[in-house]
This record gives structure tokens, sequence and C-alpha cells, in this order.
């Protein structure tokens, strides 16, 4: 089976000065699904526009009518377990049930302390993350939800009449560590990675695809640890974070050749991000959009058995 093929729109743009136009040319495209980015800045966009994810993917939402949609990813950083899963609900419904929250534990960007707090150390980000998931899991599949744990609190939470997907939306949980690979494994409906960051310097892609091979294997063993069928869950693949950058969207037979080598280590998914002039993700859209359209159907065919 080949991969579906999804990219990621980042907010970047005024809703009537193209934003709208950006989502509904998305499902027009093809694309299985849709996600931006939740974070309240990031990187070299910072002092630049930039939207909240959530209003933005309720506007895209009313926009489009078949695009699947999605975070990648939400995390701990600025979020709260309890109103996140109200605003989730109420996503899930204006959408008709269209929404993956791809969910992380968050890094050491400008949202780990735009609330004025101490970033948190890989542990305690960990920590946090190993109660936020499972916490989210139960508000948006109980009615009423009370739970005190260490970092997160939900005191008769209700979430009625939840999500239209049953029993929840999805979630798509990024991890590479032993932990939230565990967390993907119980609560994911798929699981996330972007490469091992190490190698996105100085790395080859064939050490790249070694290092995601590994990932993939430890994933694989996750799921086996608590009699999960590692095949039930997607894998996602965002791109743009190996070493091979943005070469694979140079033309269509360089993304074939790229995603046909992540299909072989088990990827079922692969994520593109939508071209942005000036920045790391400015691409030839007329490229982008060839790969949209031809590609699914090249890795197909080259998926076809003999």
């Amino acid at each position: 089976m080949s991969p579906r093929l999804s990219t990621v729109i980042l907010p970047v743009h005024r809703w009537n000065e193209g934003g709208r136009d950006r989502w509904r040319r998305a499902e027009e495209l093809g694309f299985h699904t849709a996600y931006t980015y939740d974070h309240l800045s990031w990187r070299t966009f910072r002092d630049g526009p930039w939207f909240g994810a959530l209003p933005t993917l309720t506007a895209a939402a009313t926009a489009t009518e078949r695009l699947r949609l999605g975070t990648l990813v939400t995390s701990p950083n600025f979020r709260h377990p309890v109103t996140l899963a109200k605003e989730l609900i109420s996503l899930d419904d204006i959408s008709g049930g269209r929404i993956t929250l791809g969910i992380g534990a968050g890094g050491n960007g400008f949202d780990a302390t735009a609330l004025g707090q101490e970033a948190w150390t890989p542990r305690e980000r960990a920590d946090r993350f190993a109660e936020f998931v499972p916490l989210l899991d139960r508000l948006l599949t109980e009615d009423a939800v009370t739970e005190r744990g260490t970092h997160y609190t939900a005191d008769e939470a209700r979430n009625i009449p939840g999500c239209v997907q049953r029993p929840r939306l999805p979630f798509a949980v990024a991890a590479t560590g032993p932990r939230g690979l565990k967390l993907a494994a119980r609560h994911g409906q798929a699981w996330v990675t972007t490469g091992d960051p190490k190698l996105y310097e100085n790395g080859t892609p064939e050490e790249s695809r070694a290092a995601l091979r590994a990932q993939s294997e430890k994933f694989t063993a996750a799921c086996a640890e608590i009699g999960r069928d590692a095949a039930e869950p997607d894998r996602i693949l965002l791109t743009g974070f190996t070493p091979d950058r943005t070469a694979p969207l140079e033309s269509v037979d360089a993304f074939v050749d790229f995603a046909g080598r992540h299909a072989e280590l088990g990827f079922t998914e692969i994520v593109i991000h939508a071209p942005i002039p000036d920045s790391v993700f400015d691409v030839d859209p007329k490229v982008f959009e060839r790969i949209a359209t031809e590609a699914p159907a090249q890795l197909a065919q080259a998926r076809q058995p003999e």
C-alpha cells in the first residue's frame, strides 16, 4: 500500500488575504490531511504574522468539505487538557468528524516561556506529557471527569456530547524517546516523527533512514509490549527536518524516490510543507502542486506486486 500524502499549512496568512484559498486548494489537490502548527510563534516566523491553530482549523473546517484537518503538533507548553478537550470536541463537531490531533511533549522554543514560566527540563516535559495524554484521552471519551494529578487537575469536567468520531478523535503522537513511544503505542492512532534532529546539519540521507528505521523498530517494540498489533497505528513522517531538507520537493521524481524509500520503512503517511516564499519552506509552488497530483499515482504503481 502506498503512503498517503498530506500537507502542513502554516498559519501565517490573513484569512481573507489568501489564507482561506490555501486550505481550499489543499482539498482540490487531493491531500489526505492538511495540518497546521500549534505554536504561539515559531523560529524564523517569530516577528511576522502568526495566527492561532484552533481558530484557523475551525475556519478551514467551514471552507472545506472532505479534507481531514489537524495539528502537528499540539503540546502542553501552553495548553491544559480540560480547555483543550472542550475546544477539540467543538472543532470535531464543526468539521463533521474530520479532525486529527497531532500531539507532542513540546520543546524549548518560544512557547516554553511565553506565559512567563521557566522552560521545563526534558524530564519535566516528559512527566507532564505522560500525564497530559491519558487525561485528555479520558476527557474526550467520558461525559464527566475528575482527576487530580501532579501537574493537571480536572474537577467534574463535562464534555457532552463528546466527539463526532467515536470513541474520540484520533491522536497522532509525536515521540522518539521510550516514554513517548509507550504513550504513542497505548493512546495513538498514529505515531509521528521528524527523524533524528542530530542528523539535520551534518548527517546524510542514508544515516537519516537508518535512524528512522531504528525509531520505527522501537515503536513496534512499544506496541508489542502492551500486546497491540504494530500494524494497526499509522506511521507519519513530517518532512523538512531530515538532511534531505527541501530536496525531495525539487521535482516529482525526487519526491517519489524519497517517499518510496520511506514507505519501505513502514511509513503510511508523508507530510510536506506548503510553500512559503523567503523561508525554509520556499519551494516552487508549481512543483509542489505537481507532487500533490502526480506522485500518489506513481507511488501506487511502484508498489504494485510484479
